[in-house]
Formats: C-alpha cells, structure tokens, sequence
C-alpha cells in the first residue's frame, strides 16, 4: 500500500518542469531549458543531482554524456549536490542558490527514497516556486504521484525485489516512460508497452531520449528531435 502524504495542492501551481529522457541531447530541449528559466545561458546557475545513479551498476558513460552536454552549454556554474551524501546544510543552500534543478537518472525508487528521507519533499515545492526543475529518466519518472512498481519491473527490469508502489512527487497527472525504443532496454518498444500498460487508466508520455515534455502551469508540450507516443 501507498503511505499517505498530507499535501496542499496549490502548492504545484505555477512550476516549471523540463521532463526529459536522455537530458540535454538536442538544441529543441535547450532551447526549451533556457526559455522555462528566462535567462542567458551566461547568467543562468546549475545544481546537477546525481542521486539515483548511486546504485546503477557498471559503466555510467551515459552519466559523463549527461554531464558533457551540460557543460556544452556555457552555464554561469554548475554545482553538484548528492542528497544521500551530505547534509541537508551542504545540499540545501546549493538548491537555493541554483537557478535549475537537473535530477540525474538511475532507479527512481532510490531517488524517491532520498527525496523522502532527506527532507527535500517538503522542501521542493516552495524552491520550485522561482527555480525549473530539470528531470533525466528517473529525475523525471518521480514527477508522478505514484512509482507504479509494474513499470520498473516490466519495461525496466528493476526493483524486482520490491513489491509495493511508492508514492512520487505529484507533481504531474500523468506516468512518464524514458528511453523508447533504447538499445539497453530492449523491451521498450511501442507494442510491447501498450500492451503492457493496459491496466494503467491515467496518460503516460512514452519518449525516446531526444524528446521531452515541457510543463509550465500544468500545461504540457512535447517538444526535441525525437519519437514519442501518449497511451490514455
């Protein structure tokens, strides 16, 4: 069973998301990045979460590529804040500080544990409200309400030793599914997925890892180079 959080929803009025698949891979997802924040490049502060790669095995290029692209783009700074490594002391004043939010990919739940226990579920909300919150795959998937266990396991062949959902950040109504028709997940092609997902009533955005969503006031844009589908 989902544990039960008290929350206001107007708190999630007014955010800006930047829900990607593979982070900043195309000029399409830039440009989008720099308009959600409304600055130059130059004037603009980074804090990258690297979080829920901490439990990913073997070789994490695609987290340096990640990286890479980031610093392609000439940020004013970028800072890196681990929630499970350090103090709320270190980490805090680096979120507020930054002017975007990058949650790096990995497990989700992982990540979602760390949100939780590190106290920064209560605090996003009010950071969100003058920052953009940047997702990479799991950074993004923990949008949702919900981490419906049947994702992880089915689509991504993880968390197979769980067997309860867990609940998200709710920031969205709506399941967001990464790294469509991927060489490393090779059961994320579309008919597999839908006919996977049948019993999920609520929309799921499926991307590939050149798309991505972009939220501003509960309004959703798909936008980048890429392949995507919705289901519901």
């Amino acid at each position: 069973m989902l544990s039960i959080r008290l929350l206001n929803l107007n708190q999630y009025k007014n955010m800006k998301l930047l829900l990607t698949s593979g982070g900043l891979t195309n000029r399409l997802i830039v440009n989008a990045l720099f308009d959600l924040v409304d600055k130059e490049p130059q004037d603009t502060s980074l804090v990258y979460i690297p979080t829920a790669a901490n439990v990913e095995k073997g070789d994490k290029s695609w987290l340096i590529n990640d990286l890479y692209n980031l610093k392609k783009q000439d940020f004013k700074s970028i800072d890196i804040a681990d929630i499970s490594a350090v103090d709320e002391k270190i980490w805090r004043p680096k979120l507020e500080e930054a002017d975007v939010l990058f949650f790096e990919g990995g497990n989700t739940y992982y990540l979602m544990e760390w949100i939780n226990k590190s106290g920064l579920v209560y605090l996003l909300p009010e950071l969100l409200k003058n920052k953009v919150y940047v997702g990479v795959s799991a950074g993004s998937m923990v949008t949702s309400k919900d981490l419906a266990l049947r994702i992880s396991q089915v689509l991504y062949g993880e968390d197979l030793e769980r067997t309860e959902d867990m609940l998200g950040l709710n920031f969205v109504d709506f399941y967001f599914l990464p790294h469509l028709d991927s060489p490393y997940f090779k059961e994320l092609r579309e008919d597999f997925i839908k006919e996977n997902m049948k019993g999920i009533s609520d929309k799921i955005y499926v991307l590939d890892d050149n798309s991505a969503l972009k939220v501003v006031d509960e309004k959703v844009e798909v936008t980048g180079e890429g392949k995507w589908f919705v289901i519901n």
